[in-house]
């Protein structure tokens, strides 16, 4: 109820952003970065990039009150074009993607343990990743309250997980076992820095702090929300960038640089360096997140497709409901299938670079909206109304990251802007085309 998500609003915006992010992105944050130093100003200044997002989206959530956040606030100011390549960028690309990556670093931390000498086979991560998919797209199809359960349970995994790793390595610190924090050592680079590796750094970062803007779909049931979105914002974003930025520290305290980049499961290595007999229980409160992590996903990205066919934007087929559960099967099979295939052509740093880059885009364009907004409807009440700095400081920052991103891996960024393009076509025989032929319907199931 709304008394619920008003006391709630902290822990329900931080517990989003925290994720199994954290556990994958430190290794591919310190290679592009280049050194100690520079990937823990990277985390730091990312959680300062998502504050400023997570603003200009606390304007748009009060002054256009509709469920579906970025899609809906672009359907309403750019119309249903745009709304729609956003809506099957997400469908085809952002949530796939990364449920791919989320999959694959499960498998990953469950069978370290097991091939703690060599990298895990490749046939073995997959079908792992696929049987853990597999399965919880079938609880979700049986269970709206078995899915949520499931989510209530592993979260706790993910903060005990990171709990144990800021406090072991916070003790190693204490020590005197600091020697890759040294400033003297933390900004050797392997290699010299440039704009471009920069900029990816920071696409690697955004995938663990991908969640801020969750706290949109939520923004009807918020009571005052003029004074509880920034409260939200102010408490929640500061708070998950320390957390990132001590884990981080953590691993430093007990791994040299070399020792983190050749890990496939930096967790699961700092456990075995430092727990002893005790390093089984990090692989298991990983492998714990990111199940938890899968789930959460195919829940949300199910009801994206759902809102998007309910909308007109996506076959009616992915509309309906099971009759008895009150699941959207079709629209979970949609995404479960759409993983798979991704799952089986990625690999996981070159997938989060293509999402982050996707992310971003979508993240820009939905922020430029507020600004074109604000000139087309200049009278419109705005209960929240930041600083006009806000948004133009955040669209400067994008236009540089994706700008570099595109320069240094046009092969991974150019094939998500090629993707998104494809939905122009669809959108216009699809949704802008009104007398289609009867065979055309049936199809699609409308």
């Amino acid at each position: 109820g709304r008394p619920t998500i008003r006391v709630h609003m902290n822990v329900f915006l931080h517990c989003n952003i925290i994720g199994s992010g954290i556990f994958i992105s430190p290794k591919g944050v310190l290679e592009h970065a280049g050194s100690v130093g520079l990937s823990l100003i990277v985390w730091v200044c990312g959680g300062g990039i998502c504050a400023l997002g997570s603003m200009c989206y606390a304007e748009l959530g009060v002054t256009i009150p509709k469920s579906g956040g970025d899609y809906s606030y672009v359907t309403e100011i750019f119309g249903g074009l745009v709304g729609f390549l956003l809506l099957w960028s997400a469908v085809l690309i952002m949530y796939p993607t990364t449920l791919a990556v989320i999959a694959l670093t499960f498998s990953n931390y469950v069978l370290q343990p097991v091939f703690q000498n060599c990298v895990a086979p490749y046939l073995a991560t997959r079908l792992l990743s696929s049987i853990c998919i597999l399965f919880l797209t079938w609880v979700n199809c049986s269970s709206v309250r078995w899915a949520t359960r499931i989510q209530d349970v592993f979260t706790v995994a993910k903060l005990l997980a990171l709990g144990l790793i800021i406090v072991v390595g916070l003790v190693q610190i204490c020590r005197g076992h600091y020697d890759a924090l040294r400033p003297s050592q933390a900004f050797e680079f392997t290699r010299d820095p440039s704009v471009g590796q920069i900029a990816l750094a920071f696409l690697q970062a955004s995938f663990a702090f991908s969640g801020w803007n969750f706290l949109n779909y939520v923004t009807e049931e918020v009571v005052e929300p003029r004074k509880n979105l920034p409260r939200a914002i102010y408490i929640s974003i500061p708070l998950v960038t320390l957390v990132y930025t001590l884990t981080n520290i953590a691993y430093f305290s007990s791994m040299t640089p070399e020792e983190l980049l050749a890990s496939n499961a930096v967790a699961v290595t700092f456990g075995e360096k430092l727990l002893g007999v005790f390093s089984w229980v990090m692989p298991i409160s990983v492998a714990l997140s990111t199940f938890g992590g899968i789930n959460g996903y195919l829940f949300t990205s199910s009801r994206l497709c759902f809102s998007g066919a309910r909308e007109g934007h996506l076959p009616y087929l992915l509309a309906m409901i099971h009759l008895k559960n009150c699941t959207p099967i079709p629209a979970l099979l949609v995404c479960c299938g759409a993983t798979i295939v991704i799952l089986c052509i990625g690999e996981t740093h070159n997938l989060i670079n293509y999402v982050s880059f996707i992310n971003f885009l979508s993240y820009g364009v939905t922020i430029a909206g507020l600004l074109y907004y604000r000139w087309k409807r200049p009278n419109l009440l705005r209960p929240i109304k930041v600083s006009v700095l806000v948004p133009i400081s955040y669209l400067v920052f994008w236009a540089v990251l994706l700008g570099f991103s595109l320069y240094s891996e046009p092969v991974v960024c150019g094939m998500g802007i090629v993707i998104m393009l494809t939905g122009v076509p669809v959108y216009f025989v699809g949704v802008h085309w009104k007398n289609k032929p009867r065979c055309v319907y049936r199809v699609v199931g409308e």
